[in-house]
């Protein structure tokens, strides 16, 4: 599991993770796609499932809050891998009392996630920070 760098503002732990099988198809999704993020929204439909998205094709601003950074780099890989997890605000609102873990399931998610090909999607479980820490 890689714990992603604090980056909420006056917050120094990770609010969210990504299980062994997450990075390992992230860094398959990497190879074909390039730098990726992650947008976590509270809409309808596939809404409540992070969704992969190429870096930058999704744009971000004054409605989302950045709630961690991870590097999937491997080992003795010679660049870093950097992966930013966006959340909407409002959504925060709901869920800021939670740590949550990027995990991956068979399935199809939603066809604008980059993984929707892959036979699988990515899904949220989450946790009471108290639980968690």
């Amino acid at each position: 599991m890689i714990q992603a760098a604090a980056t909420v503002p006056g917050e120094d732990f990770s609010r969210v993770a990504l299980s062994d099988s997450a990075v390992e198809l992230l860094r398959k999704l990497w190879d074909q796609h390039g730098p990726l993020m992650f947008h976590q929204s509270g809409g309808c439909c596939d809404g409540s499932s992070p969704m992969c998205y190429p870096a930058g094709d999704f744009l971000t601003g004054d409605a989302d809050v950045l709630l961690g950074l991870f590097d999937i780099a491997g080992e003795g890989s010679p660049e870093p891998m950097p992966i930013e997890f966006w959340m909407s605000r409002e959504q925060f609102a709901y869920w800021s009392h939670t740590h949550l873990t990027v995990d991956v399931v068979q399935g199809r998610g939603s066809g604008f996630s980059v993984e929707a090909p892959e036979g699988k999607r990515f899904l949220i479980r989450s946790a009471l920070m108290e639980a968690w820490a």
